[in-house]
This record gives structure tokens, C-alpha cells and sequence, in this order.
């Protein structure tokens, strides 16, 4: 039996685009590649859309506000993966940690 490991990501949403951030190439886990705006380990005690929250401000800079419950599905057996979507926060989204991800964009979903 495969122990997962609870991640909780923000897909933040504004005017009709998603904000993605570059995973930098010295990433351990899925290194150079476009991932959801924030995300990381749920911590012991937090429950998914705290750590969301609390991922937000950390990478971000930003104070979300209701963040939504979405699906999604992952391939990774080792990951138990929570996902929200955002559309309020306060605060500009900037790249807060550099040494996670080295940009950050608007995209047009496809």
C-alpha cells in the first residue's frame, strides 16, 4: 500500500485567465515544468484548504478569500491531491519564492 502524501493547490482565476507559475529546474519534484499558482504539502493539524491558503500568501503574497473545492486527477499514486479554485484575494500575485518557481503568467486556458 502506497502512503499519500495531501497536497493542496490554488488554480487562481481572473478575468477569464489562470495564473500558472514555472516550477524552477532545481525543483526536486516535477522540476521545469508549468504547474497551478501554489501549492504544496498539507501540514500536520491543517486541513487542505488551509494549507491552500497558507501556500497562497507564501508563494504569492496574496490573502485568499473562499477558496472553492474542484476534482482533479492526478496519475502520481503517492499524491492525494486537493485542489481549489480562487477568484477573490487580496493583493497582486507575485513570484514570493524564487527558489520554488523563477516566473509566474496569465494564460488563456485552451
Amino acid at each position: 500500500m502506497v502512503v499519500q502524501i495531501p497536497i493542496s493547490v490554488a488554480v487562481l482565476v481572473r478575468d477569464g485567465l489562470v495564473l500558472l507559475v514555472h516550477r524552477h529546474p532545481s525543483r526536486r519534484w516535477y522540476p521545469d515544468c508549468w504547474s497551478f499558482s501554489a501549492g504544496g504539502h498539507v501540514e500536520s493539524g491543517e486541513l487542505p484548504h488551509q494549507a491552500v491558503s497558507r501556500e497562497c500568501l507564501e508563494e504569492l503574497g496574496v490573502h485568499v478569500h473562499d477558496p472553492v473545492p474542484i476534482p482533479m486527477t492526478v496519475s502520481d499514486p503517492a499524491l492525494d491531491m486537493h485542489a481549489f479554485l480562487v477568484t477573490r484575494w487580496d493583493g497582486e500575485p507575485v513570484n514570493a519564492a524564487p527558489e520554488e518557481h523563477d516566473d509566474l503568467r496569465w494564460f488563456r486556458p485552451p
